[in-house]
């Protein structure tokens, strides 16, 4: 279905062609002719439909109009629905009634009240009727449609052998049609079937013993007979060449000129070469195989315990160092020590990734939907994807499509102008939405950049101070970027400021918010008339972390390095109070300090020290400096969930197991700067 849809959409946006139409024509038949073999009736009768119209536009019978690709998007919509409720456990429950209607009327079009191919009168096809029949009967291969005869012309002009295939049944094979639909794909194995009449007999609802194919095969007939009479089931196989001669003529042909059958040639060849290269391509064996998401999960559990008893030995390896010196035994086991955490950290980037897929998984559901968004909303709109083959761990991609969306539909909504607007701007007419993805490090950066009106910081800071998020003092000082980070607030927009600010504040709290619970940022770069771009940095994947460790009440905590902006130390006599609250001075800008144990219930001890050592987390306006007792090293952790048992506890995001056995919980940034928020 995606590619139905990619191909519609390219349909729409470059104007109908031969080859767009033939790509969307094969897309369509493909998914007929699965559902068939998998009885899906309703998916079945709708791609029917959809190929019947097809075939008519690409005969020339139709012309491609938007009402056309209009009513192909409705159609997908509705294939969607078939195939999400086959996917519940609920088959094909959606009527899909109006739909074929719908294109058996648009199909009616092209020679309306005609039923016959040359366009011959009802009478003359009546009285033909009981012969044709007949002859039909006698010859299966009558009921091939033209575009079959056209394929297998093309093939004999390549000098590629063409084939007429009857298979009888053996009497005692039971579910006749659904045996020859699995014949059918070891048939398609041998050879490129261009027609077999399994769907007639399928749509029939006959149960017959004999079945038809047309098809290009290496070889002579006399092998493909031997290949074919072996398969399960095949009580006797009849092959006859189909000889290039014998071929019926397309209508027309012979009165065409030179230039026509020049055309026709030319076409002939590229298919020719299509079949040739498919022919070529199946040979090789298949270089993938398909895993069960279950075992990669519980494959990765196991290379994190790996990673655990990895710093273990490692920190067993400095006590023994240290207890015993340059021992031999001792050098011997960090010899074996640094083996395994070599050999560890192998195994972990390989299982990471095979969990990782493309982003294209997330990027391809956007083209549908900025297409309907814009035709909503009356705007123009070019979107370029960009970094389609960028890696990003499977469950980050599950959780990051909603954000995104977000994002996106906020681009369109409020940061594009209308076509008029942009014009009376000095700018295309069309608006452009780029959506990116690109490896930084050991992070995925995301972008979303529109070339629409920018987001005005006069604005932001008007309103805010309107709704009470800041008083107009604190408004006063801030920075053009500083508040245009105010649309992060809660609460900060709501359906009164939609006109007033381009509504660029909606929800956008909850995007934030699912970001920083996946460890990663979003910061925005905007200018106002020229448009604006925000870029979200995610880690590779949220199995296992690079993590700070730090102590606090003689326990000890992790916090993701990714939220992590900077590690100092300040003289205990430098903190001031500003209302009550501690501020620290750092680079010119002041920094709310919350002592950790304050977050999380525990005792302080009394402070004796010159120097407080300061975690510095979040970003732009939103920082904050936990003050802890010590800071322990950085290493890489693996995050095991805390289980029903425990269920959701503000401020931790789960739990690991440290070198020395014990367990550290994993401190969640965001939720830390929500409570000090509470506390300031």
């Amino acid at each position: 279905m995606n590619s139905i849809e990619e191909e519609v959409l390219r349909l729409e946006r470059e104007g109908a062609s031969d080859s767009g139409i033939q790509r969307l024509f094969r897309a369509a038949h493909t998914l007929k002719g699965s559902s068939a073999a998998m009885g899906f009736a309703k998916i079945n009768e709708l791609t029917h439909e959809m190929e019947h119209l097809l075939d008519r536009a690409r005969n020339g019978e139709l012309r491609v109009s938007a009402d056309m690709t209009d009513l192909f998007f409705r159609c997908l919509d509705g294939l969607k629905r078939l195939q999400a409720e086959i996917v519940g456990g609920r088959p094909e429950r959606s009527d899909i009634g109006s739909l074929v209607r719908e294109l058996r009327e648009f199909a009616a079009q092209a020679n309306p009240g005609a039923n016959s191919r040359d366009g011959s009168g009802a009478g003359a096809g009546a009285a033909a009727s009981d012969e044709a029949g007949a002859a039909e009967e006698a010859d299966p291969f009558r009921a091939a449609p033209e575009e079959a005869w056209r394929d297998l012309r093309a093939a004999a002009s390549a000098g590629r052998p063409a084939f007429k295939l009857r298979v009888r049944l053996a009497d005692a094979c039971e579910m006749k049609t659904v045996r020859a639909y699995l014949i059918d794909v070891q048939i398609r194995g041998i050879g490129a079937v261009v027609w077999s009449d399994l769907e007639e007999a399928r749509a029939a609802g006959e149960e017959r013993g004999e079945f038809a194919w047309l098809l290009t095969a290496d070889g002579s007939a006399e092998a493909l007979k031997e290949r074919v009479a072996g398969i399960l089931d095949v009580e006797e196989a009849f092959v006859a060449p189909a000889e290039s001669a014998a071929l019926p003529a397309r209508a027309g042909e012979e009165s065409g000129g030179a230039e026509a059958r020049g055309e026709e040639k030319e076409r002939q060849e590229e298919r020719a070469e299509g079949d040739a290269a498919a022919g070529a391509a199946a040979k090789p064996r298949s270089q993938t195989i398909r895993v069960q998401v279950d075992r990669l999960e519980h494959l990765m559990n196991l290379v994190g315990e790996l990673v655990i008893d990895q710093t273990r030995m490692q920190q067993v390896q400095k006590l023994f160092r240290q207890q015993l010196g340059s021992d031999d035994k001792v050098e011997a086991l960090t010899a074996l020590t640094d083996h395994l955490t070599r050999t560890i950290g192998e195994l972990q980037q390989s299982v990471m990734k095979v969990r990782m897929l493309p982003v294209d998984q997330l990027f391809n559901r956007f083209p549908r939907m900025v297409r309907d968004t814009a035709r909503a909303l009356g705007k123009e709109v070019e979107l370029v994807i960009e970094g389609k083959d960028t890696e990003l761990d499977r469950t980050i991609i599950d959780e990051i499509g909603d954000p995104i969306t977000h994002l996106i539909r906020n681009a369109l909504d409020h940061g594009l102008e209308a076509p008029e607007d942009r014009i009376q701007a000095g700018k295309p007419r069309k608006g452009t939405l780029r959506i990116g993805a690109v490896h930084e490090d050991n992070q995925v950066v995301l972008s979303v950049e529109d070339d629409g009106a920018g987001i005005r910081a006069d604005r932001i800071r008007s309103s805010a101070v309107a709704k009470g998020i800041v008083s107009s003092e604190e408004a006063a000082k801030l920075s053009g970027p500083e508040a245009v980070r105010l649309i992060f607030r809660p609460g900060f927009s709501t359906a009164s400021q939609v006109s007033e600010i381009s509504g660029r504040g909606v929800g956008m709290d909850i995007v934030r918010t699912e970001i920083e619970r996946m460890n990663g940022t979003i910061e925005i770069d905007t200018e106002a008339g020229r448009g604006t771009r925000f870029l979200i940095r995610l880690p590779l994947t949220l199995a296992i972390i690079t993590g700070l460790l730090v102590s606090a009440a003689d326990r000890e905590f992790i916090l993701p390095m990714s939220s992590v902006a900077e590690i100092v130390r300040t003289e205990a006599a430098s903190i001031r109070t500003v209302n009550g609250s501690p501020i620290a001075r750092i680079r010119d800008q002041i920094v709310p300090i919350v002592w950790l144990h304050d977050l999380l219930g525990l005792p302080k001890r009394r402070e004796t020290r010159k120097q407080l050592p300061l975690v510095i987390v979040g970003r732009m306006e939103n920082r904050l400096a936990l003050a802890v007792d010590e800071l322990v090293g950085n290493q890489e952790v693996v995050i095991k969930s805390l289980g029903s048992f425990i269920g959701q506890s503000e401020g931790i995001s789960g739990a690991t197991i440290l070198g020395t056995g014990k367990v550290a919980l994993i401190l969640d940034t965001a939720d830390l700067l929500r409570m000090a928020g509470r506390i300031h």
